[in-house]
């Protein structure tokens, strides 16, 4: 069995409303609720679901880039939320993130060799003489060019800009990777080369990756295990084969239809759901997804249905499994 690198459990994280004159809090958006996962140590575990389900919520939560509402992150069995300042600090190599847009996340006036080396520096992790050995060698591993060291960030396409944070992650030596969409905003035919270097990253050096995407096509390409996200809550997780051959959640197998074939003489029955996604801060009572289930009944509207494992790995939060 695999050791696991990362375990996530009941995690929550509430973002605050305010209203009134004096902003007090009137309710709260539940963008992550009682969520429980774990990661092994050089898999891929890959977080599905459409805009605003708190994929991306998850991912920096976990890294502690916000603060959790309730739950425990254990990193190598030690909760990150309990260490102190100084050991945190020294975690944070090993914990890396890549954005979902790469210009924003990178200083438009500075040099992208600078950008990339900058946090080695910062965490004294290399003496200033070697540096630019190091990012040269970090951008070659990523299909940078040298000459491009001296290069500024308006002056990359998006292929090469995801290139650069992915560089910035990885001259850092981390064990564990989030990926937050980082081929959304691509060309395919771009995602694909960024997939590949993913994936050849990964077996390179033994990474473990959360990968964050609303592309099926793309987690069934890259992930060993995908869970699927709805309004705060995961619905079903289980081994990418055992998901994509035997979706159980009305919801899962409403994304499933969505996928495209490129053999243009079949057909798949698209399952169209109805209705608008409701507001996390004010999500229905029972099943979250009963609002646009087709096969809701009464039982839903009532009670949550209880996420569980019914057989090979295979996790499903549905009344009706």
């Amino acid at each position: 069995m695999s050791e696991s690198l990362l375990e996530v459990e009941h995690l929550k994280k509430y973002f605050p409303i305010t209203g009134g004159v004096f902003s007090r809090t009137i309710g709260h958006v539940k963008a992550v609720d009682d969520i429980s996962f774990h990661i092994n140590k050089g898999e891929s575990l890959g977080l599905v679901g459409e805009s605003g389900c708190g994929k991306s919520t998850i991912g920096r939560t976990i890294l502690r880039l916000q603060e959790k509402t309730a739950g425990t992150v254990l990193f190598k069995g030690e909760d990150i939320y309990k260490l102190p300042k100084e050991k945190m600090r020294h975690l944070r190599p090993k914990i890396q993130i890549i954005f979902q847009d790469p210009y924003s996340s990178l200083n438009p006036r500075v040099k992208v060799g600078v950008a990339i080396g900058e946090a080695l520096l910062d965490h004294g992790l290399v003496h200033r003489n070697e540096l630019k050995e190091r990012v040269l060698e970090t951008m070659n591993i990523c299909g940078l060019a040298s000459y491009q060291y001296n290069r500024y960030p308006h002056e990359f396409s998006g292929g090469q800009r995801q290139r650069i944070g992915i560089a910035r992650a990885l001259i850092m030596n981390p064990e564990f990777i989030v990926a937050d969409e980082p081929v959304s905003a691509l060309d395919v035919s771009i995602q694909a080369q960024i997939i590949n270097l993913l994936s050849d990253l990964q077996q390179d050096k033994g990474l473990t990756y959360l990968f964050i995407s609303h592309d099926l096509s793309v987690v069934e390409h890259l992930c060993d295990r995908v869970g699927v996200m709805y309004l705060g809550a995961m619905v079903e997780m289980a081994p990418k084969r055992e998901l994509f051959r035997n979706p159980l959640h009305p919801y899962t197998k409403a994304l499933m239809s969505a996928i495209p074939i490129p053999d243009p003489t079949l057909k798949r029955e698209r399952i169209i759901l109805k209705g608008d996604i409701p507001s996390p801060a004010n999500p229905p009572s029972g099943c979250k997804f009963h609002t646009r289930c087709p096969i809701a009944a009464d039982i839903c509207k009532q009670q949550n249905p209880e996420y569980r494992n019914v057989g090979n790995d295979h996790f499903v939060a549905c009344h009706f499994v």
